[in-house]
């Protein structure tokens, strides 16, 4: 790989080479940003066996903290583990970019964030997706006005249950998965971008006695245990005035409901899919309600996983703010605690910390490049 243009690749080491990492290491030789050095697994056999693929060494997850040709730590584990291995890997000096959530909770998660600060390190989280031209193309049609001033938005996302597709969906129905950790954290972190940060929320959630079982791989026909809700509903008030509903669920077999529309004083904008990073944004207007393709106008194009943490690559070299932040993403599983705190006490709960919305990416930008 090349380097970027203001200093070496940042060289990255993955921890965690379950399904995810493929997505990740597709999109490794499009990004000069990284350089991928080395992957670990706590089973260091599909470690080395994924690293012989990659033509990387693969190994275990104290060689690969303790190793000098790791600048950074992708950290690709379940999220039981975010908040271990983030701090690990904080401590050995290295910075760290995970999946999400950021951790299981706030409480988890705000040492990693003293931690790095102390250190003087980065902490970037997924989700990316929301850098690409989809979600950025409606961030710039809503900052120039296209639909008057956004007064609410509404996420109605859904599905019958990932056991249905994933070999190995059990962690999905422990704590740290579900719908709402699962899903919420792309539609969540759109609507922050969106909006800004929200202030308070309200919500409930539920979960049906129906038996889960695994359909797909060697594992079908196993029994997955469900311990956390599988049906939520929030709604969110954002600082700006913005009121957001959102659904998530994996208990809905069909449905007509709009996935994601923001609905404003002259219009209402259809949102991509932010699981997606290039899909297209429609708008209806007041004075002509057809709707109708807009062009492309910001975001990274033709993204992939892997542009949230070249993104913060190319950051750490000219000391900027990076977009898929730490703090951001705290503020999103914060949002995601509150929704589960008002649901179990039947209240309204405040949301205190206020990340700063992330800069636009410009249309045409790569990420070496602001």
């Amino acid at each position: 790989m090349g380097s970027p243009v203001n200093g070496p690749a940042l060289r990255v080491g993955v921890v965690g080479v379950g399904t995810i990492s493929q997505q990740y290491f597709e999109h490794f030789p499009s990004l000069p940003e990284l350089e991928l050095t080395a992957v670990a697994d706590l089973d260091v056999a599909r470690a080395q066996s994924v690293g012989a693929a990659q033509g990387v060494r693969g190994t275990g997850v104290d060689d690969l903290l303790a190793a000098d040709d790791v600048d950074v730590v992708l950290n690709l584990t379940i999220p039981a583990a975010h908040a271990e291995v983030a701090t690990r890997a904080l401590a050995a000096g290295k910075h760290v970019y995970g999946e999400k959530p950021l951790a299981l909770s706030t409480a988890e998660a705000s040492p990693v964030l003293a931690l790095a600060a102390d250190r003087g390190l980065r902490v970037g989280s997924a989700p990316d997706t929301v850098l690409g031209t989809g979600i950025q193309t409606a961030r710039a049609a809503l900052d120039d006005g296209l639909i008057g001033t956004a007064v609410g938005a509404s996420v109605a996302w859904s599905a019958a249950g990932h056991e249905l597709w994933h070999p190995a969906p059990a962690f999905y129905y422990q704590p740290g998965g579900g719908p709402l950790l699962d899903m919420g954290p792309y539609y969540l972190t759109s609507l922050v971008t969106f909006f800004g940060p929200v202030a308070r929320v309200s919500g409930s959630g539920t979960r049906s006695t129906r038996e889960r079982t695994i359909a797909t791989g060697p594992n079908a026909g196993t029994p997955i245990p469900v311990d956390v809700d599988t049906h939520v509903v929030a709604i969110l008030e954002h600082e700006s005035g913005v009121v957001s509903t959102v659904t998530v669920s994996f208990e809905v077999w069909a449905t007509r409901s709009p996935l994601f529309e923001v609905h404003g004083t002259a219009g209402t904008l259809g949102v991509p899919d932010p699981n997606r990073f290039s899909d297209p944004v429609s708008i209806a207007t007041a004075d002509d309600r057809e709707w109708r393709e807009l062009p492309v106008a910001a975001g990274y194009a033709d993204a992939g996983r892997g542009y949230g943490l070249a993104d913060m690559a190319h950051a750490i070299a000219t000391e900027r703010p990076h977009r898929a932040s730490g703090d951001l993403a705290f503020h999103v599983l914060e949002i995601m605690e509150a929704v589960q705190t008002a649901s179990r006490d039947h209240v309204v709960v405040d949301v205190p910390s206020r990340p700063g919305r992330p800069q636009t990416v410009p249309l045409g930008a790569r990420p070496g490049t602001w």
